[in-house]
């Protein structure tokens, strides 16, 4: 037993305490990272830009997150909670600059800096939270990202209201809550002791056939997830409906999502990982294919059913991507998530051009084709990965 390992069980029960400052700190984290959905159609509009750009833009705040496997890599070598801290405030300040940007390449690279402060925070603190978490890794993992949840569903309506009554210019005051909770995080974070020089070896070979399967399964979850993200607003918005509304479609999916969390992180402790996963996909898609031909409050349900389907899958894959390179387990943590992530923003880059040529709903439905295709890939994981 490496001696992560034996840490990791010398902690019988969560330690709640460290897991809710966590928590906090992923709300703040990715609810800066994550407004501007909640803006777009504004931006788009001030800025006289083509709705082609809208996954060109969301591309760019999240492309960064494909740093993860570096920075983890560097997280474990150097252990402590450096990244974590610097990672939610370069995020914070970042999220404040857009507020200011003059132009599309300046707005890109405020996103794009944004998205590799992301990078800096969740490898080394999904590592924490693991360590923190006793023998309850799928709940403990569920605690801390119910907060990136309800940051990601709360500040884009937030932003949109902030926006409607002041202006875009008033954007900058959702860098401050980052900022302001910096010292509270230094001193409540796990500080993580750094790799051992005689720790085992990285056994790239035996991995990597596993780890490129939920990359691959993660990525085509992503393109569905930033298309939804970034295109259902757009899609509200040229229906006739407010900013504040297609906001608050974002705000449903992330917090009605909490309940999919929360079960995905139970039912995988005690049931198996990838059934989970599965189901939750499944319902996932389904949903969404219900919601392009409905209109009126069957789409507030839906999205909020597919909410629950989708999120209930994101512990579990990160938990899978830990356990595939038990190792450094903050590789696989960015592997799980964050290149995984950048891959799907990438795949929302791609299909701008759908957008262009044929619409948003067309952007969609190509979307949830590609979620579709990724269940299959489950069952071509090894079966000790998918295990409870």
């Amino acid at each position: 037993m490496t001696q992560a390992a034996a840490s990791e069980n010398a902690i019988q029960h969560p330690a709640y305490g460290k897991l809710s400052v966590l928590s906090w700190a992923h709300f703040l984290n990715d609810g800066a990272a994550n407004y501007l959905p909640g803006i777009l159609p504004a931006i788009l509009m001030s800025m006289g830009l083509s709705v082609s750009l809208a996954g060109v833009l969301m591309g760019a705040l999240v492309v960064g997150q494909g740093l993860q496997p570096l920075t983890g890599l560097l997280s474990d070598r150097i252990g402590g909670r450096s990244f974590t801290v610097i990672g939610l405030g370069g995020g914070s300040i970042a999220a404040g600059l857009i507020a200011f940007a003059p132009s599309l390449a300046i707005l890109t690279l405020c996103l794009i800096v944004l998205g590799t402060a992301n990078s800096l925070f969740h490898p080394q603190t999904l590592a924490a939270v693991r360590r923190s978490s006793g023998d309850k890794h799928g709940m403990g993992m569920s605690v801390f990202l119910i907060g990136g949840e309800i940051g990601r569903g709360v500040w884009p309506l937030f932003a949109s209201l902030l926006v409607t009554a002041y202006g875009l210019g008033s954007i900058w005051i959702l860098g401050i809550p980052g900022l302001l909770t910096l010292p509270l995080l230094w001193r409540a974070s796990t500080s993580l002791p750094p790799r051992p020089k005689n720790a085992a070896k990285v056994e790239w070979h035996a991995h990597m056939k596993p780890l490129s399967i939920l990359v691959l399964f993660s990525g085509l979850r992503g393109v569905l997830l930033y298309a939804v993200t970034a295109y259902v607003p757009v899609l509200w918005n040229q229906r006739g409906g407010s900013l504040t509304g297609g906001a608050a479609f974002l705000t449903t999916l992330m917090i009605v999502g909490l309940i999919g969390n929360m079960t995905g992180g139970h039912l995988g402790d005690t049931s198996g990982r990838r059934r989970v996963i599965a189901i939750g996909m499944l319902i996932t898609v389904l949903g969404m294919v219900a919601f392009m031909l409905v209109d009126g409050i069957w789409m507030w349900i839906l999205i909020a059913i597919v909410g629950i389907g989708l999120f209930a899958t994101f512990p579990l894959t990160i938990l899978i991507g830990q356990d595939i390179v038990p190792e450094n387990r903050s590789f696989g943590s960015g592997m799980a998530l964050g290149l995984s992530n950048a891959i799907g923003a990438l795949g929302v880059m791609a299909l701008g051009p759908v957008a262009g040529a044929f619409g948003v709903p067309a952007v969609l439905w190509v979307s949830i084709l590609i979620g579709a295709l990724s269940i299959p890939l489950l069952w071509m994981l090894p079966e000790k990965h998918y295990g409870a």
